[in-house]
């Protein structure tokens, strides 16, 4: 078949017996395309758990999948453009699983004498010859004979949402931990309060003007007879009296409700309000990038304006803390310093900084990572882009966290992957005696559920005394 037109084979070509072929490969990407056109989503095709246990022990494609290579090839093969597809018969015989080749093959078998219409059989095996689908097709056939240039076809990425769900998951055998969120008096911070309790992953405790936040209890609709609330008169009592009950150990994780995220931390960071640890106050994502092959956390992006050297030491360990909770004590993640080229440059402070970050865990002043820099970001996410560079990593082109070198680089990388990449993310603020959860209005019901869930799993961790 010519690489760059599709020509076609008229009626009067056409011969009895002739024939046209296409093998094909069923991939999960298939069965997602399939189903997010068809709007199938029959569990048999979509859930591992339930076709396991179906019929056919496994997941399988949709027969119409299989029924759209006949369509295929009569469109674009045999008779090709300018076919006109009349009606079409078909029995499935056997299920086409995951990794199965489908070899179509469609054969004239009669041709009309008075009007340019012509009957094929159509038949589909596997790899293993067995019959997958069979039928006879009546299309009326082209009387003109044409060459047209293939359409490009458009580039297609799937995101299926989906590396969230073992760490949401892995949170129901921890159990709810108890939340104090500060002042929530809009309806959208109502909301996220439900969703993680529905979901299991916090005990609620508002803190905040209480007609306010009964006000937007109504306006959600949402039902909050069963939460306790601490009336207090503004945003900067709420977060300094949400500070005090996290201090006293009474809640084990603190959450911002509509209030800004410099008021809330106002209330935290002070050596007063004694929630400090040895490491600094820093803020982490963890991303779902649909281009990039695993999750990634991206730290600072919120906090820290312009850290020094030693305060990215501790912006570091905070996230490798972070990473080694949610991934495995055991595991040492992969840590990008992240600048504008991977050349030391005196004149590039963010450089000079990742070279003595790198330094710095050599001689395990940040522990438990294994840290190269600078990386500039296409080296560090990109395997290729790091080989062209003659870059050699174990970190270059597989990054678990890149380290940005400073709040507005930081805050431009997470957003730009938020909405151009269609990132998922997901953000905690670290280094405190307990975990903050920061959600947006933005958020989808799903990263906020992450966000409290990243909360539960380092909440845990610090009573197990796996961080400290």
């Amino acid at each position: 078949m010519n690489d760059e037109f599709l020509e076609n084979t008229t009626f009067e070509e056409l011969s009895i017996g002739q024939q046209a072929m296409l093998s094909r490969k069923l991939t999960p990407e298939d069965i997602a395309l399939f189903a997010a056109v068809s709007g199938d989503i029959n569990p048999a095709h979509m859930d591992p758990g339930f076709a396991q246990n179906d019929i056919f022990h496994g997941i399988v494609g949709h027969g119409m999948w299989t029924g759209g290579l006949i369509s295929a090839l009569l469109g674009t093969a045999l008779p090709g453009p300018g076919t006109i597809y009349l009606g079409q018969d078909l029995k499935f015989k056997n299920p086409v699983h995951l990794g199965d080749t489908v070899l179509i093959t469609i054969t004239v078998i009669d041709k009309e004498k008075n009007k340019p219409i012509v009957v094929f059989n159509c038949l589909g095996k596997n790899q293993k010859g067995d019959i997958v689908i069979e039928g006879q097709a009546r299309v009326l056939a082209p009387t003109k004979k044409l060459k047209v240039a293939k359409t490009r076809l458009p580039d297609i990425e799937i995101h299926n949402h989906d590396r969230f769900e073992p760490i949401i998951k892995s949170c129901k055998t921890i159990g709810p931990i108890n939340t104090v969120v500060v002042h929530p008096v809009k309806a959208n911070s109502i909301e996220a309060i439900a969703d993680a309790e529905r979901a299991g992953l916090i005990r609620p405790l508002l803190v905040g003007p209480v007609a306010k936040i009964r006000a937007a209890g109504s306006e959600a609709n949402i039902d909050m007879s069963q939460w306790e609330i601490i009336d207090c008169p503004h945003s900067d009592a709420a977060a300094v009296r949400a500070a005090s009950l996290a201090a006293e150990g009474k809640v084990d994780a603190i959450m911002k409700g509509s209030l800004a995220t410099h008021e809330l931390l106002g209330a935290i960071v002070p050596s007063s309000a004694n929630l400090r640890t040895k490491y600094r106050i820093s803020h982490a994502y963890v991303m779902d990038v649909p281009s990039y092959h695993k999750p990634l956390v991206i730290t600072d992006a919120a906090i820290n304006i312009s850290p020094t050297v030693s305060e990215k030491a501790d912006i570091c360990q905070n996230a490798i803390n972070l990473w080694r909770v949610l991934y495995g004590m055991d595991k040492k993640p992969k840590v990008a310093i992240l600048a504008a080229t991977e050349f030391i440059n005196v004149k590039m402070q963010a450089t000079v900084d990742a070279a003595l970050l790198c330094k710095m865990s050599e001689r395990e002043q940040i522990t438990q990572a294994i840290l190269d820099g600078p990386l500039a970001f296409d080296n560090a996410i990109n395997k290729q882009a790091a080989i062209e560079k003659n870059i050699i990593s174990e970190v270059a082109g597989d990054a678990d966290i890149l380290v940005v070198p400073d709040i507005e680089s930081g805050n431009l990388l997470s957003k730009q992957l938020t909405f151009f990449g269609h990132a998922d993310a997901a953000g905690l603020v670290l280094g405190a005696r307990v975990p903050i959860i920061l959600t947006s209005r933005a958020d989808s019901i799903r990263t906020r559920l992450l966000s409290c869930a990243l909360a539960v799993k380092m909440a845990a961790a610090r009573k197990e005394g796996l961080i400290k």
